[in-house]
């Protein structure tokens, strides 16, 4: 019955993400489809995919079809620019080319429709933007803290005398708000930053402000796999490239993430999102406090816990698990993001942050002196995976659509760049066109869309593997050991 139920949440999930995924296609390809039709254009395909269609309706004289490569989506307009080479050609219902003899179109015309596509996610964008206003956004406290819970042993950062629950203020000059994200992070400006040395002003409790100095290493560690031969050149090729971090993570509250079956918090009533405040009367703030409590087995205590808007107490007997167990333990897997906010952010600024967030992103890929390269880059793979991942949590549908929001936004500004093939290519080459007072030649636009189709399909495959590889292992070694395992207490009236 459990699998039952794991598959049939594994299938819903998937469809919500089709479903969102999908969402966002349609409507930019129905902002072209809309404009050619405005402009009087000859549309032979409407198709969301690309590859051969796994399903194909021709209405009104125009071909609708479902492709079998689940990558964006595309409106076939042969008055714009040949695009054969990656929309296939148009066959009709007896299996034969449909023929084409078509007035040209003005530039104008050209510039509209190849513009109403991204203009199209772009208002999709704020429609979502307004939905997060009205629903409210979560936000974490690994993400909305620039306070330190742990610092690395051995990091550039230790080494800095950065210690936990130092707030950090400024990196680099530049004032951060919060630890994670694109606009004002922490973490945005430490990788995205082009210094090796890099300094951070800091609020270290009982003393005041600070500035230290961070040294970061000149190259990342890429890691070592070992074994065959094989599992090396996956690992090569799908792993992403290292980013030169400090050695800092988030201060979070204990939060409970998952009990472990049979535990000793199992069986004591704890819950998923339970908020640790006391260890009997000691007050605990992080998950390293609990965890340094001295726990003895057999030995009763309190643990004053949050539960929304109740404070309740719970009586708790610590016990070594049964398998894999070395010391005494709860049973707690603690929630890596902390207490979770819900925010209510204005439309506009959403759009704006995620506006920046992209050319932050473009400009830190296209510095040399950046760690951040197109390796870091995902495509459909992996944005409908990190889609499934949002949805596993609790506000998923929340973090989904204001996703959604940064997703159009990316969509809009990239299908906006001047290259072939994009909506930005087919403006330039329409303007080149008014400016010439004539067509560039069909056969130099046939050689160029070519190239560059052939250029985007292989970023295409390289950013695919890297999604591929996030979510398979690349072969490195776990750490040994055996997972702690509680099994359950015999009853003494047996």
């Amino acid at each position: 019955m459990e699998i039952l139920i794991s598959v049939l949440r594994f299938v819903g999930i998937l469809f919500l993400v089709l479903m969102v995924f999908n969402i966002m296609i349609v409507v930019h390809e129905w902002g072209h489809f809309l404009a050619g039709r405005w402009r009087g254009l000859y549309i032979d395909r409407f198709q969301i995919w690309f590859g051969k269609p796994l399903w194909k309706k021709t209405y009104n004289g125009v071909q609708y079809g479902l492709g079998s490569i689940p990558a964006g989506g595309f409106v076939s307009l042969p008055q714009m620019a040949p695009m054969e080479s990656i929309e296939g050609k148009v066959e009709g219902e007896d299996g034969e080319e449909i023929p084409k003899d078509l007035p040209p179109i003005t530039p104008l015309d050209k510039i509209i429709v190849a513009f109403a596509g991204p203009l199209f996610s772009f208002l999709l964008a704020v429609f979502f933007a307004c939905i997060v206003f009205a629903v409210k956004k979560p936000v974490s406290e690994s993400v909305g803290t620039t306070t330190i819970g742990r610092v690395i042993a051995e990091s550039p950062a230790e080494k800095a005398g950065i210690q936990p629950g130092d707030t950090i203020t400024f990196v680099d000059g530049k004032k951060v708000e919060k630890f994670q994200g694109m606009d004002r992070s922490i973490m945005w400006t430490i990788i995205s930053s082009e210094n090796q040395n890099i300094e951070v002003d800091l609020i270290r409790p009982g003393v005041g402000e600070m500035t230290v100095t961070v040294e970061r290493p000149a190259e990342a560690d890429n890691g070592s796999v070992d074994g065959p031969w094989f599992k090396q050149v996956w690992s090569y090729l799908s792993k992403r490239p290292p980013l030169r971090t400090i050695g800092v993570l988030p201060q979070v509250s204990p939060v409970v993430g998952r009990l472990l079956e049979n535990s000793p918090a199992e069986q004591a009533g704890l819950k998923t999102a339970d908020v640790v405040k006391k260890v009997n009367d000691q007050e605990v703030s992080t998950p390293k406090q609990v965890g340094e409590y001295p726990w003895k087995a057999g030995e009763t205590v309190t643990l004053t816990i949050q539960r929304g808007d109740e404070v309740l107490t719970k009586e708790i007997t610590p016990r070594v698990p049964e398998v894999g167990g070395e010391k005494p333990m709860l049973g707690i897997e603690w929630d890596a993001e902390g207490i979770r906010t819900l925010v209510r952010e204005n439309p506009v600024t959403q759009v704006v942050n995620s506006f920046n967030a992209i050319v932050k992103t473009l400009k830190a890929v296209f510095t040399p002196t950046s760690d951040v390269s197109a390796g870091h880059l995902s495509g459909p793979v992996g944005i409908m995976g990190l889609y499934y991942d949002l949805f596993q949590h609790e506000d998923g549908w929340r973090l989904a659509l204001w996703f959604s929001v940064l997703l159009n936004v990316n969509l809009a500004i990239l299908n906006l760049l001047p290259f072939p093939v994009l909506d930005g290519g087919h403006i330039v080459m329409a303007s080149v066109e008014w400016v010439r007072k004539r067509p560039i030649p069909f056969k130099l636009l046939e050689i160029v869309q070519t190239a560059f189709v052939l250029m985007l399909l292989g970023f295409m495959a390289f950013v695919t593997l890297k999604d591929v590889g996030d979510r398979i292992p690349s072969g490195e070694q776990a750490e040994p050991g055996e997972t702690p395992k509680f099994l359950p207490l015999k009853d003494d009236s047996e």
